[in-house]
């Protein structure tokens, strides 16, 4: 299978035709075990999200906030795999026909296998990775064998990224670019603030790619007002919050779903 960041572009253009956002959601493999995380992954697709970022468990998850360092521990205290996290975009991308990508952190592909790890992302259906810790100067073997798969690579900008360094970033990124609407790690904030807004703006001026925004979004209020400035808005905290705050899998299921609508709504940008 190849061309999978197909999917996604066409995802991303279909919510824009539609005068919205996209909703893009995050939740780590393996968590709170691999049947459990894949079933939460549906759950989400269900209740309204358009894409699905499978987090890459990681020891040392220099971007992740302690809501999602609690969940990588528990994946990692299961034992979950690189064949777990594969496994994981199988069977929800064939489950769904949406499309499914890997956030990870650049070590585990490289003591993968950058080969290897494309070649079977690809196969199982994965529409690109998310690489947070890459630097866009060292990605030409990645972005090789990514290309030559079929497969997106969705780089990170910040609000300290200077211009001429979004452009760097942008050219080199497929499917979308990644906002992180702040400084610091992952994790639900009271406001997703201005310094976001101006960061899409500036994104924008440099590539056509959609901008989504991350880091921060909790709610379908803040959903709204992130879906009013950029092209999708990427959610992780509050799903993985939610599974953690429920009192057994089924409640988990449910709250992440009837979460996923809450926000389906909130990027519909209706008055």
């Amino acid at each position: 299978m190849s061309g999978n960041v197909t999917l996604l572009s066409e995802t991303l253009a279909k919510a824009k035709a539609e005068d919205r956002a996209a909703l893009i959601a995050y939740l780590p493999a393996g968590f709170p075990t691999v049947d459990g995380g894949i079933e939460a992954i549906k759950a989400v697709f269900d209740g309204g999200a358009d894409v699905v970022e499978v987090g890459l468990p990681h020891s040392d998850p220099v971007l992740d906030g302690p809501v999602i360092q609690t969940a990588d521990d528990i994946a990692l205290k299961g034992g979950v795999k690189i064949a777990d996290v594969l496994r994981t975009v199988r069977e929800a991308h064939a489950a769904t026909g949406k499309p499914v990508l890997v956030m990870t952190y650049w070590n585990p592909i490289d003591r993968y296998g950058v080969e290897r790890f494309t070649a079977e992302l690809a196969e199982a259906g994965g529409a690109g990775c998310i690489l947070p810790d890459l630097p866009v100067q060292e990605s030409a073997l990645w972005r090789e064998h990514a290309d030559k798969h079929g497969l997106g690579t969705v780089f990170v900008v910040a609000p300290s990224s200077k211009d001429e360094r979004l452009a760097q970033i942008t050219a080199a990124g497929s499917g979308f670019v990644y906002a992180a609407s702040l400084m610091g790690v992952t994790g639900t904030r009271a406001s997703v603030g201005a310094q976001a807004e101006d960061l899409v703006r500036r994104t924008r001026a440099t590539t056509s790619l959609p901008v989504c925004v991350g880091l921060g979004v909790s709610n379908a209020e803040q959903a709204k007002e992130v879906a009013a400035f950029s092209d999708g808005v990427i959610v992780g905290s509050a799903f993985v919050q939610r599974m953690l705050d429920a009192p057994d899998h089924a409640s988990g299921l449910a709250a992440v779903r009837a979460l996923a609508g809450e926000l389906a709504q909130g990027v519909r940008r209706t008055p």
